[in-house]
């Protein structure tokens, strides 16, 4: 039991970093073109902080925003990936690293945002885990000092990629949207139907998102 879940978690990781590990895979191809459509989806406006969120879990939206994050920096960008789902964090696990000190952390003044950055293996990106889950995410992700903290990421990385919780299960995307410059909803085949990329669409934009693009995932990952 032991051995099979430590395959299926490789599995995992191995799909999720594909940009890095098979940068020649289509996939990895596909997420470079995706990379770039984001730049002329935007109209000229730089797109600094990007946030990509799903529908439902389980749609793909973490494998995405990492592969994002790894393209960018593939071009020489440095970049910071933040684990902004307090919910259900996955960015620790797949790149072996601690979940805190994170996001939490930083947003509750236990300590600066600068010592709880991490670096990882991918020349140009650095990733912020979520820290441990907090009682009242979507009020801390709607601070004061969450902007203060994309601000102080922007003066310091050339783009900042956050994973969020899927914007019909949580408030805490929402808070969040009116703070970054762009974001990606991201669609999965046979899963999400017409009415609820609508409804997630739809919420997004009361919020106050500039939704720049969505991706249709063909595959069922995380």
């Amino acid at each position: 039991m032991v051995r099979e879940k430590a395959k299926i978690a490789k599995k995992i990781a191995h799909r999720s970093l594909i940009a890095y590990l098979n940068p020649a895979h289509r996939i990895s191809e596909q997420y470079r073109t995706i990379r770039n459509n984001i730049q002329y989806a935007s109209d000229g406006k730089s797109i600094r902080s990007l946030l990509v969120t799903s529908p439902a879990e389980g749609d793909g939206k973490t494998t995405a925003a990492i592969n994002l994050a790894i393209s960018m920096a593939q071009r020489g960008e440095q970049v910071l990936l933040i684990d902004a789902n307090f919910r259900n964090p996955m960015l620790h696990k797949i790149f072996g690293s601690q979940i805190s000190p994170g996001l939490s952390n930083v947003l509750t003044h236990q300590l600066p945002f600068d010592e709880a950055v991490q670096r990882t293996e991918i020349e140009g990106l650095e990733l912020l885990t979520s820290g441990h889950s907090h009682a009242n995410a979507a009020d801390i992700l709607d601070s004061h000092m969450m902007k203060e903290i994309i601000e102080a990421a922007g003066s310091r990385y050339d783009r900042i990629v956050m994973d969020c919780p899927a914007v019909l299960q949580a408030p805490d995307t929402n808070a969040l949207v009116g703070k970054c410059d762009g974001v990606v909803l991201l669609l999965r085949c046979g899963k999400t139907t017409h009415s609820k990329a609508l409804e997630a669409k739809q919420s997004l934009s009361f919020a106050g998102a500039n939704i720049i693009g969505a991706i249709l995932n063909k595959k069922n990952v995380r």
